[in-house]
């Protein structure tokens, strides 16, 4: 590493899968890795969206619907899809064409109904109700808001729609002021009322022709399912948890659901969440038997849930969650195509993103939880790798030489969050604080008291899961895409205005740095260590899973098709993986009964890691 930077110190779908049948190539219960993955950096161009970083990105989703999806492009008030690539220059839209055709072909030849149609085939029907609880980005929001300013907007998707696109090429700063939760309450801002859209069209699409959920909706359709025996429990996912129940009843509203479910179809309920959905379930769990919260009892979940399916799971939260907190900054822009970036860079810098993250105190639930335990210190992390040069563990790293505004050493993820919370404003400080708690408890004592606690109900690793012995857990998470595991920060450039202290050393690419980020493992979004370290050990030690809740893991390797812009029946990028053939049949086994005929698969390296983390059985 050059001698301008500050050195660590050196001290103290299905072939390929596991089959949903008995001959899985793991018996269900054992601890055995399969194959070993090492991520490959795939250079492929990809309409992943994730928060504001791809924001633009999803224009191109126009382009990839089918025909009868888009008769021509849709007329958004002034603002028209041939109008927006006006500002574009020539060459972005001919990448966003040269996109079209492969991903209409593939739409035309896949048949969207294959998975279902093939369960269905062999006697499997719909058995339990299954709940959906969507991701952050999943969702889209609309305005209720009958003032002057949000009077244009009036029941028009402000999240997940033209009309955002709308508003934010012509209106910016309308957008934001709609966007952005009060920074004092958390709560809606004076004359502005964004609600989370409901039902299914809540979340199969973000835009017409970039599908979410709608790949599963789909085949639980052809298993028998409809709006009779299935719901999507849509949330504003801008709000921290507390604030979830406080202004919209959020909680009260799944727990009657899922009682009224049971009570009409006279079967246990299966609980199906994508990414920050799996913190929501998590939370739900904890929320619904307390005397804080349902007051449903320490029995209310044995008997109402049957299974709970964990899709891709941020339970330990992602590490660039801090770096987009920190410094507005978004690195999934560098592994996304050529529009994606230059929207970002043109219509939000990095202080308005800043500010946006921080005004939308739901999305630091994602900030990473474990602290030195998980993520490792200076030296060392669990997940650090054979000949690495730079430990994961060090995970903010500053230039020295020009430290007009950085800090004088290098920091761990424990050191990252208390300077977060250090330098922002008291007011982010305060919704934090007083939402969420990210450390670790190391006594089954502890784990019980803070089951009084309601700022503990994110994190799993200061609380237990449900007393409930029939509850079945399935963990199903993509690997082998590389993922945001450490940065490289500078001062921004003398005379820049900004009042960000630091920004990301995107000119850095040298050795395991590439501008400016050192990359992991996980889907591409959610670290490994997030998606698996609960679901392979922590939940084997007993104060965090007392009654012994039976845990099946399926880790599902990243192998798009070269000219997919989705990435076809393999994919496992964090998004796309709704999409993904072998985890829909999974879906719909467990929908229909038979979930105990999937089988442990593990390819990658989480069981090592997992022992290495410094989180011990108490017995």
């Amino acid at each position: 590493m050059a001698s301008t930077l500050r050195r660590r110190p050196a001290r103290n779908d299905s072939s390929e899968s596991p089959t949903p049948r008995a001959e899985s190539p793991v018996k269900d219960g054992e601890k055995v890795r399969v194959v070993h993955h090492r991520p490959k950096a795939r250079k492929r161009r990809t309409t992943a969206i994730f928060l504001l970083g791809s924001l633009f990105g999803i224009i191109a989703a126009g382009f990839f619907a089918k025909s009868n999806d888009l008769i021509g492009f849709p007329e958004i008030g002034e603002l028209s899809m041939d109008s927006l690539f006006d500002v574009l220059p020539a060459g972005l839209v001919k990448d966003m064409r040269d996109l079209v055709n492969g991903e209409r072909d593939f739409l035309d030849s896949y048949d969207a109904f294959s998975v279902g149609l093939k369960v269905r085939s062999e006697g499997l029907s719909a058995h339990n109700p299954i709940i959906m609880i969507p991701g952050v980005i999943s969702t889209g929001l609309e305005s209720w808001g009958t003032s002057n300013i949000s009077r244009p907007y009036f029941r028009k998707r402000l999240w997940g729609s033209w009309s955002m696109m709308r508003a934010l090429v012509m209106e910016k700063e309308v957008w934001k002021k709609h966007i952005m939760l009060d920074k004092r309450t958390g709560l809606d801002p004076p004359d502005i009322k964004l609600r989370a859209a409901q039902g299914f069209d809540a979340t199969d699409f973000f835009i017409t022709g970039y599908w979410i959920w709608n790949k599963i909706l789909e085949n639980l359709a052809s298993l028998g399912y409809d709006s009779t025996n299935s719901f999507t429990a849509a949330y504003d996912w801008r709000l921290s948890y507390p604030n979830l129940e406080t202004r919209d009843h959020y909680f009260t509203r799944l727990k009657c659901y899922i009682e009224m479910s049971v009570h009409v179809e006279n079967k246990k309920v299966v609980l199906t969440s994508h990414s920050m959905g799996g913190q929501v379930v998590f939370y739900f769990l904890h929320w619904v038997a307390s005397d804080h919260g349902g007051k449903g009892g320490d029995d209310w979940v044995e008997k109402h849930i049957d299974s709970w399916i964990n899709v891709s799971g941020c339970l330990l939260g992602a590490v660039k969650d801090v770096a987009a907190i920190l410094s507005g900054e978004m690195r999934d822009t560098a592994q996304l195509n050529a529009f994606a970036v230059y929207g970002l860079e043109k219509f939000l810098s990095k202080d308005e993103r800043a500010e946006i993250f921080r005004a939308m105190p739901g999305i630091s639930s994602m900030l990473p939880i474990g602290g030195s335990a998980i993520w490792g210190d200076l030296d060392s992390a669990p997940d650090d790798r054979p000949g690495q040069e730079h430990s994961f563990g060090s995970f903010l790293n500053f230039r020295i030489g020009q430290n007009w505004t950085t800090p004088d050493k290098n920091f761990t993820v424990d050191e990252a969050m208390k300077y977060l919370l250090e330098t922002t404003d008291d007011w982010y400080r305060d919704q934090i604080l007083g939402s969420y708690s990210h450390g670790v408890a190391h006594t089954r004592a502890d784990v019980e008291a803070n089951e009084a606690d309601p700022r503990k109900w994110i994190n799993p690793l200061e609380t237990r899961l449900p007393l409930a012995p029939s509850l079945k857990i399935y963990c199903f998470y993509g690997v082998g895409k590389p993922t945001e595991r450490a940065y490289f920060y500078r001062s921004p450039e003398p005379g820049s205005i900004t009042n960000l202290n630091m920004t990301i050393d995107t000119g850095l690419t040298q050795g395991e740095v590439d501008h400016g980020v050192i990359m992991g493992e996980g889907d591409g979004t959610v670290n490994l260590m997030s998606t698996g370290y609960m679901c392979n050990r922590g939940w084997n030690i007993k104060r965090y899973n007392p009654v012994g809740v039976k845990v099946t893991v399926v880790e599902m390797p990243h192998e798009p098709e070269r000219f997919n812009p989705r990435g076809g029946p393999k994919t496992a990028d964090h998004v796309d993986i709704l999409g993904r053939q072998n985890l829909n049949e999974f879906i719909l086994r467990i929908a229909a009964g038979k979930g105990d005929t999937i089988g442990n698969y593990i390819v990658s390296n989480i069981v090592e890691y997992s022992e290495k983390a410094k989180v011990y059985d108490d017995e």
